[in-house]
């Protein structure tokens, strides 16, 4: 019995046992018995710690390094204390961020286009090139020899002041490999005797791969035939890419010095050649570089064969007057390729509404345009114009029915003359329809479609035997809006110091207190980067009495005041002495006085200057391109605008507080470099009639004299108090009667100022 239950123990308990031994001798077969010697710190030649029996202190484990350290420690252990030594920290790098996201993601524009002109031909032929391309692609420059004196307007003109061809085309590679080479795909370099149709050339690169190493244009034989390969004739251009002008750069000096060549064309053929054993060819991977070589004192008009059609460059062009020419009959062949495909787009979009849910009604008409704007509240809901050819019953601020003048009458006369030709394209031949007269007329402006109209006539049909009957005919109109263009402006910074000029007169001191005060709490206390300069203006008797009664003495206190109170700020100020005020003789001595990048603010004592409207200045003024003349808005006279009424501590721009007062030019945000550019201009004028200077403001002299931009436009963040201009009757007359009308509308609004006048009559009755 006792051996049976042993047994039955022994069963159940066995397998655990076996398992537990078998594991057991398994871990110490895994256990690594080294007999090698452990280096310490990888070092050779020391000899390992040994145990008191003279062997090897047992198993270590796996990858771990016995020192002699960790045998000491066995034997007697004592804690030490390692000093703490604080890490230096290395100046931390400055982590360079681009400008533009385009520049940090190595974007690159497509195509730049350089031009080979020379000192003779930069003035005809390259300006007809700038002309006809400029406004069609992002960069191109000119490049010549020796430079003129005087550079056409709106030209990037480089020169390298050597009239030798192979040393200018060499010096053209090596300055783009310097400046440009970074940032566009493809270059191409064209004669300015040639025309280019600037879109197919764009056309033409867009649909080419840019890591390719490409030579592209019309490929002629070498001189002499002694050379194997092709290179590309000059007079039609060529296109080569960023990536053969890399592999070039590195061999251009030797193409310098090595190669002889008569033309710069074949000069630079054979050294893409040598470097790059790459040919100039005129097809690759199925896109045509198409040219055409034009006769002499042909007509563009009458050439009509199809290579001419497709060219993207002809050439030679004999002179400007054949340039223009050739632009015009290209731009034609454009304009009608647009119209065509126009045409089938509306026809394919018809096809495909038929099968839509809604049938015909799902297209929107016309054909192409924007659906109409849908309101979400009733306040956004489009009003209707109701107008005849004579009055239109919408006016501004004024009676129900005013006379319909100006360019609103021209509009309507328009749109009637164009309805009347689409009715006869539509009934032609079986119908002829002539205008008898307009019985209504709606009108809206869409700001997603354009102005719509909707018009009654009544229309006289004579049929095809000459009979004749009066019907009203309802027609729908949309005059869409145009083709929103993004022009390309040049890169301005808000960083720029404003010098704000402040005129100030005998009748002007009263309002620098409360000017101060503002631009105090605007400028001086937010340091903004500006600098204040006001300008005195004494009359000749108020001169000679400055010493014993100086009128602007209270100023000059004040300005004091507030340098003791801003000791960083430092506000100077300039005498003048005239009989006869004037803007330009004040800003010659103040140009004078400031350095050629200076950036002017002129402004007028009244006026409330804040750092919004400075950074506006600053973005809206551009060097050598446009000069800002904003609308500030002018409080109404307050004691028409809140008559019988408390005056508000502030003033609101809403419509019965003030106006954008157009008829002032008092403001403007130029450069200095700017102003004296267009005042010499003005010197030969001046030499024959000097009352020039006093008749004329800036705005009048920067649009007759001067090429910028002037830009002008509504300025919410430039708010003036209500004044009454002096207006001075020696100024031209245009001058004069734009102050006067600015000094009546200034007054108040019409509702305003008729209460005035109902309630003075009111008072007479009684």
């Amino acid at each position: 019995m006792r051996f049976s239950a042993f047994i039955s123990v022994l069963r159940s308990v066995g397998p655990v046992v076996i398992g537990i031994s078998l594991g057991f001798t398994l871990s110490l077969l895994s256990v690594n018995w080294t007999e090698e010697a452990c280096y310490l710190d990888g070092k050779e030649g020391e000899e390992v710690t040994l145990g008191q029996d003279e062997q090897l202190k047992g198993a270590r484990k796996p990858n771990s390094i016995s020192t002699i350290n960790d045998v000491e420690s066995e034997e007697d252990f004592e804690p030490r204390i390692v000093p703490y030594k604080q890490v230096q920290q290395s100046a931390p790098k400055k982590v360079f961020r681009a400008k533009y996201i385009s520049t940090e993601l190595g974007m690159r524009e497509r195509l730049f286009v350089g031009v080979l002109t020379s000192k003779n031909t930069i003035n005809t032929l390259g300006v007809a090139v700038n002309r006809t391309i400029s406004h069609h692609l992002d960069t191109v420059i000119f490049f010549t020899g020796m430079r003129n004196r005087k550079v056409p307007h709106g030209m990037f003109v480089v020169s390298h002041g050597d009239e030798r061809q192979i040393w200018n085309m060499f010096q053209n590679i090596k300055y783009i490999l310097d400046h440009y080479i970074n940032e566009y795909d493809w270059f191409y370099f064209v004669q300015d005797d040639a025309y280019t149709e600037a879109d197919r050339i764009k056309s033409l690169v867009d649909h080419l791969s840019m890591d390719r190493e490409l030579y592209m244009g019309s490929p002629e034989e070498f001189i002499g035939g002694e050379m194997e390969g092709k290179y590309c004739y000059g007079g039609f251009g060529y296109i080569l890419s960023r990536t053969l002008l890399l592999r070039l750069q590195p061999f251009l000096e030797n193409c310098r010095n090595d190669i002889l060549s008569a033309r710069p064309d074949e000069w630079l053929g054979r050294c893409i050649i040598d470097y790059t054993n790459t040919n100039c060819v005129g097809e690759y991977e199925g896109l045509q570089y198409h040219h055409y070589e034009l006769g002499k004192n042909s007509d563009p008009n009458k050439e009509q064969s199809e290579q001419f059609k497709r060219a993207l460059t002809v050439h030679p062009v004999s002179d400007p007057e054949q340039m223009y020419r050739l632009h015009r009959y290209f731009t034609e062949i454009e304009l009608q390729k647009t119209y065509d495909e126009i045409a089938k787009l509306q026809a394919e979009i018809k096809n495909v509404s038929v099968v839509a849910f809604e049938g015909n009604r799902s297209a929107q008409w016309p054909v192409g345009i924007n659906p109409s704007f849908e309101p979400k509240s009733r306040f956004e809901v489009l009003k209707w114009e109701y107008f005849t050819e004579e009055e239109i019953y919408s006016c501004i601020d004024g009676p129900p029915k005013c006379e319909l003048q100006g360019i609103d009458r021209m509009d309507v006369a328009d749109v009637i003359d164009i309805a009347v030709i689409e009715l006869n394209k539509k009934y032609k031949p079986v119908l002829h329809l002539k205008k008898q007269q307009l019985i209504n007329g709606y009108r809206r402006f869409d700001p997603v479609r354009g102005m719509e109209y909707t018009l009654d006539l009544q229309l006289e049909v004579v049929n095809q035997k000459g009979h004749s009957r009066s019907i009203t005919k309802r027609v729908h109109l949309v005059r869409p809006l145009s083709r929103i263009e993004i022009i390309p402006m040049p890169y301005v910074t808000e960083a720029t110091r404003v010098h704000i000029i402040i005129p100030l007169t005998l009748q002007d001191r009263s309002y620098v207190d409360h000017f101060l005060e503002v631009y105090a709490s605007n400028a001086f206390e937010t340091s903004e980067n500006a600098i204040l300069t006001f300008l005195f203006i004494y009359d000749p008797m108020e001169a000679q009495q400055v010493n014993q009664n100086d009128i602007f003495a209270s100023v000059k206190t004040q300005i004091n005041t507030y340098e003791r109170k801003y000791p960083t700020v430092k506000i100077p100020w300039i005498s003048v002495k005239t009989e006869t005020p004037s803007q330009i003789k004040f800003m010659d001595i103040i140009s004078k006085k400031h350095p050629v990048d200076s950036l002017f603010f002129l402004a007028n004592v009244n006026t409330n200057v804040n750092a919004e409207f400075l950074n506006r200045c600053r973005m809206n003024s551009i060097n050598n391109w446009q000069v800002f003349f904003p609308i500030h808005f002018q409080d109404f006279n307050p004691d028409v605008a809140y008559h019988n009424q408390q005056r508000p501590a502030t003033v609101d721009l809403v419509k019965d507080a003030g106006h954008f007062d157009r008829r002032s030019f008092e403001e403007a945000c130029f450069y200095n470099s700017d102003y004296m550019a267009t005042r010499t201009r003005m010197v030969a004028d001046v030499q024959e009639n000097e009352e020039i200077l006093e008749t004329l403001d800036i705005f009048d002299m920067f649009l007759k004299y001067s090429d910028l931009h002037v830009f002008r436009a509504v300025e919410p963040a430039l708010h003036q108090q209500y004044s009454y201009q002096a207006c001075n009757p020696r100024l031209s007359e245009d001058i004069y009667h734009r102050c006067v009308q600015s000094n009546l509308e200034g007054l108040g609004s019409r509702s305003q100022l008729a209460m005035l006048l109902f309630e003075q009559e009111q008072g007479n009755s009684t």
